[in-house]
């Protein structure tokens, strides 16, 4: 006679309890890897006392220059990056980004307290839309407007300390 035994079912897990397993399974294994570090830019050299003195001297040196939107030479002119992009390329030998809303991210961080000569001011919310070079007693260099030219300014004057402002050191 034949074997009419049923086999009998395994029992099975309930649904609730294999779901957390089966999302802990497809989150890691859908899981990118790690995105590559972007080079940081802490590993730029800070500014040496000389570094800044020199700096400062430039910036002072083009007070008077004319203002051209997209200039960066004395010859032709400056804009607000044009200049900065100038002076520090002229004393260091570094080339900042062109554009002030990416100078947002060029070198460190500096506390308004701690600014020294030579570090880059930005006026602005998120994205600046103005900079300048501090020479420090509160003052600054800076491409202000079209019709006008290379000037000193006050941080602390009427309009600029009105300003929302950031301090940056290469």
């Amino acid at each position: 006679m034949p074997d009419t035994t049923v086999p009998t079912p395994r029992p099975r897990m309930p649904l609730h309890r294999l779901l957390p397993m089966a999302v802990f399974l497809l989150m890691v294994g859908c899981a990118s890897p790690p995105a590559p570090q972007r080079p940081s830019v802490s590993n730029i050299p800070p500014l040496t006392t000389e570094q800044s003195n020199s700096i400062t001297i430039h910036a002072l040196g083009l007070v008077g220059t004319p203002y051209r939107y997209g200039g960066n030479t004395p010859e032709g002119g400056f804009d607000c990056s044009g200049l900065i992009g100038y002076v520090y390329r002229s004393s260091l030998g570094q080339v900042p980004p062109r554009t002030v809303a990416r100078m947002a991210s060029f070198g460190r961080p500096v506390a308004m307290s701690e600014i020294r000569s030579g570090d880059l001011v930005l006026f602005g919310n998120a994205s600046p839309s103005h900079a300048g070079i501090y020479v420090g007693d509160g003052r600054f260099v800076h491409a202000p407007s079209t019709g006008g030219e290379v000037r000193l300014d006050r941080l602390d004057g009427v309009y600029w300390s009105r300003q929302p402002t950031q301090a940056r050191r290469p």
